[in-house]
């Protein structure tokens, strides 16, 4: 893997990564600049010291030396600057941090990066998420992740972008079948098999797919995940076309966060069930190139992409903790007070303890991508200059319906029938809620970009590059169209241009200097648009309020930095080679989204914030002490913080208003300032992996991540402090150290066995926290109104601190066999 000297191996909509492919471990292949928008090729190769960016590059062999479970599980064990939060509780469900910036599949999480497929952007429609069991782990060829709010990268590109490359059967002739089983009840079995042929060679194909299946480490938390990917090709004099099929049907539960105390009783345990959902994709990707005589390089591409989610999550009804005390009350006695409510169609809201929310999504978005590229001068000096254009339109339409239900002892809800099963507003009492959803979204994206990279003389290098974006959504509510109260109609356009400027600068041989500044924008999401109203807040993705207008975030990003590359080895040894990297960065958002927490867990709204800000330093060595070892280190310092003052509710959080006014356990808001610390960011983080080949047929590695405490969602203040009765819990989630191991032994050229051991050392850490109400007592039974009434004639609630815990020791082998070898 090349680190943050590395160059920039590809754009981040190339399908053609044979440039990276053939880049050998001690020598830096030249690098592409193109249009990271959507389609795209190779262009003309500019040396990696001409970018002003430090951009990290592995390729399909690092990936299978790591056995890294998906793209995600890569990018947080081995790049620099990237750590995950595990929300979901699903190890293909990541919430990915890249800078401060996330990647996330969790409708509602503020999304600040773009990814890229063969030129496709992934990012959904809906709520810009990122599904990572979409990506065909056994497709990759190589992957590219590129920093910074570069205008080029499109929209949502505000931290960054990652850049996939598949493979074809070109760069992967052969056939190959690899079997793997371990811990967790893990089953999988993948193949590939490509080639090419015809008059010349002019044809090529790829074929690969995977079959995975684990019951996972957590109750009731199996994972089945079904990919095929296919590509065919077609060369002819100074052009190719390439046409691409990625197909997917995934189920994954997720069983999410869990209090502090029942992680000590049952490491294993879930806080309610069950959480699935079903991912089916498929995506059809047609790229073209042709250069012509007068070196003027032709690209394009048009796609086409259909997903269909289905979730269904049971929930607890936390309005159902103001019922009289159930204390004593068996499970079976609380459902039948429960059917009781429904049945009759009174106050079912207020009493039953649980809830099932179903949700169904179908999206198809399409776009198309022109660009041209050449060589030439500008005002006498030399120049690579890029042109182009692009058209991506989407439609699709979010349903969701909320089922009334009960809890049982193992904390799964049950549907209870009846007259009034369903939250539809006509129930009875206060707190009846309508949680009916059918909304129509339609968007269209047109852009125009352009960059030019100015050869100033042999040792300097300015890239200029911009990017106009127009966005325009409507929302149409199909049960309560027009608009008006309780419409979610909207109708939004986002119109803004973004530039970019990068210096590089060659110091001396083996030295380089760097800086950039650069824009981005990101514009609010069908998902945000609907759930913008704080008289109505959402529990994402399961409601949806008429919405005041949201205004596009803008980021500026700044960096600089210094990299370089001396020749070492071991004394009286063959030669080495050792890159380091050390930078500087700082984004700031302007007009900030935020998702601002309700009194109740998961409750809330999205709004416009001021002003926050991402700013660190990162440090990165990457060396071969010889042609069999491998050695890598980088630290990276993130501080993530508000820039502007805002009051947010904090019903979970001790020091809230109603806490400092002598009535904890209730309703309060906290307020934060400029200079607090963003949640769930990690302040520090140090990497370090080695692989060594100590023999023709072993090679052994290791890889260590040290990431440190992180403050809780819910104390952004930083001002919570456990009392042990209304608050039992830290305002933080702790720093851990996890050791992954890996080995492979060759018996043949064509067989080879791995073994592959996560969190070897059997670490018990968490990688998120959340403050919110808990609706157990220590022994998980239902408990409502926990504490005596206040003066105010309220019933406090017991709120907890809930986390994400990590997986703990497990292993996995498996058999690669590679035919014909």
């Amino acid at each position: 893997m090349n680190g943050g000297s590395a160059a920039w191996a590809a754009n981040p909509n190339s399908a053609h990564p044979a440039d990276t492919q053939q880049a050998q471990a001690l020598v830096l292949p030249a690098v592409q600049i193109v249009a990271p928008g959507p389609g795209g090729v190779p262009g003309s190769g500019v040396p990696k010291d001409w970018l002003a960016m430090p951009v990290q590059t592995f390729d399909e062999a690092d990936m299978a030396r790591g056995h890294a479970l998906d793209l995600s599980d890569y990018l947080v064990r081995k790049l620099q600057g990237v750590s995950a939060n595990d929300m979901q509780g699903n190890p293909f469900q990541m919430d990915l941090q890249y800078r401060g910036y996330t990647a996330s599949p969790l409708l509602g999480t503020p999304q600040g990066l773009s990814v890229y497929m063969d030129g496709v952007r992934l990012n959904q429609p809906f709520g810009d998420v990122v599904s990572w069991d979409l990506i065909p782990r056994s497709a990759i060829s190589s992957v590219s992740l590129m920093p910074g709010s570069n205008p080029l990268f499109g929209l949502n590109a505000l931290g960054g972008a990652i850049a996939v490359q598949t493979k074809d059967g070109l760069t992967s002739p052969g056939q190959v079948l690899q079997l793997e089983g371990g811990s967790g009840g893990r089953r999988a079995a993948q193949f590939e098999s490509g080639g090419s042929g015809g008059f010349a060679g002019a044809w090529h194909w790829f074929l690969t797919g995977q079959r995975f299946h684990e019951q996972g480490w957590r109750d009731a938390s199996p994972s089945d995940v079904r990919q095929l990917f296919g590509k065919l090709g077609m060369q002819w004099s100074n052009g190719e076309a390439r046409l691409t099929a990625a197909l997917a049907d995934n189920e994954l539960t997720g069983n999410g966060l869990q209090t502090q105390a029942a992680l000590r009783t049952n490491w294993r345990s879930v806080y309610s069930q069950p959480d699935r959902t079903r991912n089916q994709a498929q995506l059809f990707n047609l790229t073209l190139r042709q250069k012509t005589q007068q070196g003027v390089q032709w690209a394009g591409n048009v796609y086409d992409r259909h997903i269909r989610t289905q979730a269904l999550n049971g929930d607890v009804n936390e309005s159902a903790l103001g019922q009289a005390d159930t204390a004593g009350v068996s499970f079976a006695g609380l459902r039948a007070n429960c059917q009781a409510q429904v049945a009759a169609n009174l106050a079912p809201q207020l009493v039953c303890n649980g809830l099932l929310n179903t949700t169904q999504s179908t999206q198809h978005n399409a776009g198309v991508n022109v660009q041209a590229e050449g060589q030439g001068t500008l005002a006498g000096v030399a120049q690579q200059w890029l042109l182009g254009a692009a058209l991506d339109v989407a439609q699709l339409n979010f349903r969701q319906a909320t089922q009334f239900g009960a809890l049982n002892a193992d904390h799964t809800v049950s549907a209870v029938e009846g007259l009034g099963a369903f939250a539809d507003g006509s129930q009875q009492g206060e707190g009846a809620f309508d949680a009916r959803v059918n909304l129509n979204s339609h968007t269209q994206t047109a852009s125009v970009f352009a960059s030019t990279v100015l050869a100033l003389n042999d040792a300097a290098h300015l890239t200029l590059s911009g990017r106009y974006n127009r966005h325009h959504l409507r929302n149409q509510d199909v049960l309560t169209p027009g608009g008006g109260a309780g419409s979610l109609d909207a109708n939004a356009a986002y119109a803004h241009f973004n530039p970019g400027l990068g210096l590089a600068l060659d110091v001396r041989p083996g030295l380089a200097f760097y800086a950039g500044a650069n824009q981005g924008t990101r514009a609010p999401t069908a998902v945000e648009l609907g759930c913008a109203d704080p008289a109505n807040p959402c529990k994402l993705p399961n409601a949806f309020a008429g919405d005041p207008p949201l205004r596009q975030v803008v980021t500026i990003n700044v960096e600089m930095g210094l990299r370089g590359r001396v020749q070492t080895g071991w004394p009286g040894g063959e030669p080495g080679d050792l890159s380091w990297h050390l930078g500087l960065y700082r984004a700031e958002n302007r007009d900030d989204l935020l998702f601002v927490s309700d009194r109740v867990s998961g409750f809330g709204y999205f709004r416009n914030f001021g002003k926050t800000r991402r700013q660190g330093l990162e440090f990165s060595l990457d060396a071969h002490p010889t042609r069999t070892l491998s050695l890598a280190a980088s630290f990276s310092l993130l501080d993530a913080t508000y820039q502007s003052s805002e009051t947010l509710p904090g019903a979970g959080n001790s020091s809230n208003s109603g806490a400092l006014a002598g009535q904890p356990g209730g309703e309060g808001s906290i307020q934060i300032q400029p200079g607090d610390r963003i949640p769930l960011l990690p302040r520090q983080q140090l990497k370090l992996s080695a692989d060594w080949a100590f023999a023709p047929q072993w090679r052994v590695g290791m890889d260590l991540n040290a990431v440190s405490e992180a403050r809780a969602r819910g104390n952004e203040n930083a001002q919570h402090q456990p009392d042990g009765v209304f608050y039992t819990g830290p305002g933080r989630s702790p720093g851990y150290a996890v050791l992954n191991l890996h080995g492979d032994y060759r018996f043949s050229p064509a067989l080879q066995a791995f073994v592959q051991v996560n969190n070897a050392l059997d670490r018990r850490y968490v990688s998120a926290a959340q403050l919110g109400a808990n609706a157990f007592d220590a022994r998980g039974n239902f408990q409502a109104r926990p504490l005596p009434q206040n003066a105010g004639g309220d019933y406090p609630l017991v709120h907890s601190t809930f986390f994400a815990p990590g997986a703990p020791r497990a292993a996995w082998v498996g058999v690669r066999y590679t035919f014909g070898e």
